[in-house]
C-alpha cells in the first residue's frame, strides 16, 4: 500500500515543481543563438552590429554566415536560419517571404586610385560591362585593355546591378568573376587597369569611386535621389519572427542601430 502511494505521489510531485521552475529559455545563462545567413554585402554590417548588440545582450550568440543572397533566402524557405540577408529584391517565386528593410546601400563604381578617370556616363559602364567598350582609350586615358571585375551568379550585388545599371544587357563572359565585395575591392585596388563594383559601405582609399553622370556616390546625393544606383539591404523572414530575434532586428532599426550602419557608410532613417 504504501509503495502504491508513492507511484502516485512521485510524478505528481515532478510535475508541480516542472510547474513552479522558470522557463528554460529564461534560465539566467542560458545563451539564446540567432542564426543569420546570406548576403556577403550586408555580412560585415550585421556582423558589425551584432558585435555592439552582445555587450548589452551577452545571453545572445549572433551566428553570422555568408552565402550569398540568393542562399540567404533559400535557407529562410529552408527554416535552416533565422533571418535571412539579401541585397537585392525578392524575386517572382520568393514574395511569400517577409521583408524588413534595415538600410539603403549604393552601388559604387571604383578604379584604382593611380586611374585618372573620375567620371562616367552610367551607359559608358553598361557598355564596359557588357564588351561593348574595351580600352581605357576609349574613355579617354592609355591605350590599355580594361580589366572589368564583376561578383558572381546568385550574388545579390550582382542582382541589383543587371537591373539598375545593365538594363538587359548581359554581363560580357570575359569579365573576371569575384566571389565577394571585399575579394571585388581588392582586384582593383592592386590593379591600375581594372573597374569593378562594391557596396558604398567598403569603400576606402584603396580604391577610386566614378561619378555617375556627374553624380558622386554619398550618403547626401542617394537621400536626395541624385545618386541612382542604390539598392536596399533586407532581411529575410519566413512568417513572424522569433521574440528574441525581433528583439535584435529592433536594436538594428533604433536610433543606435541605424548610427552605426550610417557610420559604416550606409543610409540609415535617421538624419
Amino acid at each position: 500500500m504504501r509503495l502504491r502511494r508513492w507511484a502516485i505521489i512521485l510524478p505528481l510531485l515532478c510535475a508541480f515543481l516542472v510547474s513552479c521552475s522558470p522557463n528554460s529559455n529564461d534560465r539566467p545563462g542560458r545563451k539564446h543563438t540567432i542564426t543569420i545567413a546570406g548576403s556577403t554585402s550586408v555580412m560585415p554590417f550585421t556582423e558589425k552590429l551584432a558585435e555592439h548588440f552582445v555587450v548589452d545582450h551577452k545571453n545572445f550568440i549572433i551566428d553570422v554566415q555568408g552565402g550569398g543572397s540568393t542562399a540567404g533566402i533559400q535557407a529562410v524557405i529552408n527554416n535552416t536560419v533565422d533571418l535571412g540577408m539579401s541585397s537585392r529584391e525578392l524575386k517572382e517565386g520568393e514574395k511569400t517571404l517577409n521583408t524588413i528593410t534595415i538600410c539603403h546601400d549604393g552601388i559604387v563604381v571604383v578604379v584604382h586610385p593611380e586611374n585618372p578617370v573620375t567620371e562616367m556616363g552610367l551607359d559608358q559602364v553598361r557598355q564596359i560591362f557588357s564588351g561593348r567598350i574595351s580600352n581605357w582609350s576609349q574613355l579617354g586615358w592609355k591605350d590599355r585593355k580594361i580589366d572589368a571585375v564583376s561578383r558572381e551568379e546568385g550574388s545579390g550585388t550582382r542582382s541589383a546591378f543587371e537591373d539598375l545599371v545593365m538594363k538587359g544587357k548581359e554581363i560580357n563572359d570575359a569579365t573576371m568573376v569575384q566571389d565577394s565585395n571585399g575579394s571585388v575591392k581588392e582586384v582593383v585596388a592592386t590593379d591600375p587597369y581594372a573597374i569593378g563594383y562594391i557596396s558604398m559601405g567598403l569603400v576606402d582609399k584603396k580604391v577610386k569611386p566614378v561619378a555617375i553622370d556627374g553624380v558622386s556616390p554619398s550618403i547626401k546625393t542617394i537621400k536626395s535621389g541624385r545618386y541612382k544606383i542604390v539598392r536596399p539591404f533586407l532581411y529575410i523572414t519566413n512568417g513572424e519572427l522569433e521574440p528574441k530575434a525581433r528583439q535584435f532586428v529592433d536594436y538594428i532599426l533604433s536610433k543606435e542601430g541605424q548610427t552605426i550602419l550610417k557610420n559604416e557608410g550606409l543610409v540609415g532613417f535617421y538624419d
